[in-house]
């Protein structure tokens, strides 16, 4: 059984099992809790479930927040992806279904916290879209969690998943590098370029701090869960096409948690720092507050 410690342990544990990291983890998750296979697998599979419903929730045009402050933007997205936009339809959808499962948070909407709330948008926006579009099975996409949960356990071992105690970099970075992770093996990649994508995607959002205005988890979280499905698309096609990253994944991860605990307590979850504390986000703090 594993003790998910390092990403070099769980892709040492597939290529010599000649398996994928999902399914080591699958076998080894199953006799850990001592749950038949099916019975977890149909449990994830519960939870893509919930990240779909997310998406589709978060798209209604006239979705707004509790506070007020955001809403409509998915919707937003969503149209102008039938133009292609810059980067493509595909792409654009991505990032709709992203901002969308964030939005829906926002408004107090049921979703999956992969590996956080503020990050939840991340992995939806990436597997889902990859389902969706018709680009890897249901089957596919549920074994991808699996994967992304295994490299999530990993940071949550060795650094945070914690804004409040690691910076944006610990929720958004984390996230964006264990879709990355899952995008590969949706690809047909290796364990080895599984990790070389999770390594790049956290090298990428090392050092994002934590800085929301009013202290809510809206501005400018939902934005940056955009740039996290983003990175992990990049970093997936990157590993896919033989990049690397250099520094190893373990390496990375405790790069990551030197970097957190460095960081000002301004920038940790605090509402202080950063653009809460320009003019505009104490502004925006000082409205919520009268509201409230």
């Amino acid at each position: 059984m594993f003790e998910y410690k390092s990403i070099s342990e769980l892709v040492n544990a597939a290529s010599s099992a000649g398996r994928t990291i999902s399914e080591v983890v699958l076998a080894d998750q199953a006799e850990q809790l001592c749950i038949p296979p099916d019975a977890l697998f149909e449990r994830m599979d519960a939870r893509l479930s919930v990240m779909e419903d997310s998406v589709k929730a978060g798209m209604n045009p006239a979705l707004r927040s509790t506070s007020g402050l955001t809403g409509g933007d998915a919707s937003r997205m969503w149209d102008h992806a039938a133009s292609g936009g810059i980067c493509g339809g595909f792409t654009n959808r991505a990032m709709a279904r992203a901002l969308a499962v964030s939005e829906n948070n926002a408004a107090m909407g049921k979703i999956v916290a992969a590996p956080t709330a503020g990050s939840c948008g991340i992995l939806p926006g990436a597997v889902v879209s990859m389902l969706d579009e018709g680009r890897c099975s249901r089957e596919a996409a549920v074994m991808a969690l699996f994967t992304a949960g295994a490299f999530g356990m990993v940071i949550a071992q060795n650094a945070s998943i914690a804004g409040a105690e690691g910076g944006c970099q610990a929720e958004v970075g984390a996230a964006s590098a264990m879709a990355a992770a899952a995008l590969v093996e949706l690809r047909g990649g290796t364990a080895e370029q599984c990790a070389e994508a999770f390594a790049m995607a956290l090298t990428n959002l090392e050092g994002l701090v934590c800085d929301p205005v009013a202290g809510l988890v809206e501005i400018p979280c939902i934005k940056r869960n955009v740039i996290g499905a983003m990175n992990a698309v990049s970093c997936a096609d990157m590993a896919l096409a033989g990049v690397v990253g250099h520094i190893p994944a373990d390496e990375v991860i405790d790069a990551m948690a030197e970097v957190g605990a460095a960081m000002s307590n301004d920038l940790r979850e605090t509402g202080i720092g950063g653009l809460a504390g320009t003019p505009t986000g104490k502004a925006i703090r000082d409205i919520v507050q009268m509201q409230g």
